[in-house]
C-alpha cells in the first residue's frame, strides 16, 4: 500500500463519492477472473485494488471525526503492525 496514493483516493471520496471507488474496485476485481492475464498485470491490479480499499477505511475514520492525517497516520500503523507479524 502506498500512502500518497491512498491520501490521493481520499481527497478523491471527499470531493466525489465513495460510491465511484466502491464500483471502481468491483470492476477491478472482476478482471482478476480473466485467464489471460499476467502475473505483473494481477499484482498491479491488486496493488490498486489494497488502496482503494485503504481509502475507504481511511473516510470512514474520518467520517467517523477523526481528522485526515490522523486517520491516515493510524491506518497505516495497522497495515504496518500486520506485515511485522
Amino acid at each position: 500500500m502506498r500512502l500518497p496514493m491512498i491520501k490521493h483516493l481520499t481527497e478523491f471520496i471527499e470531493h466525489n463519492d465513495e460510491d465511484f471507488v466502491v464500483e471502481t474496485i468491483e470492476t477491478l476485481e472482476n478482471l482478476t477472473e480473466l485467464s489471460s492475464l499476467k502475473d505483473e498485470e494481477l499484482d498491479v491490479i491488486g496493488e490498486l485494488i489494497s488502496n482503494m480499499y485503504g481509502a475507504l477505511e481511511v473516510n470512514k475514520s474520518i467520517k467517523s471525526g477523526t481528522p485526515k492525517k490522523e486517520a491516515l497516520t493510524i491506518f497505516m500503523k495497522r497495515v504496518l503492525g500486520a506485515i511485522d507479524r
